[in-house]
């Protein structure tokens, strides 16, 4: 994954684009997020580009970013290394 790179406020939402040398591996990310999502009941919307991965998380409900949110970012993270 590329290094340096960390959340931005974007549009209501916290945002973050992920880079992995293949597809295989975004999309294992991918999988891994989707497991933390399902057990945590709220889900980022997800753009995969071949090696990219872009995030958003964001709570509908509240209309933008909660501490929820911040948290979830800051797992996600941690299943990008």
């Amino acid at each position: 994954m590329a290094a340096g790179e960390s959340w931005t406020e974007t549009g209501g939402a916290l945002e973050r684009r992920f880079t992995f040398p293949s597809f295989s591996e975004a999309v294992g990310f991918v999988n891994r997020v989707a497991s933390l999502a399902e057990a945590e009941n709220h889900h980022p919307d997800i753009d995969i580009r071949y090696r990219e991965v872009t995030l958003r998380w964001t709570t509908h409900s509240a209309g933008g970013i909660t501490d929820r949110d911040r948290e979830l970012a800051a797992r996600t993270d941690e299943l990008a290394s």
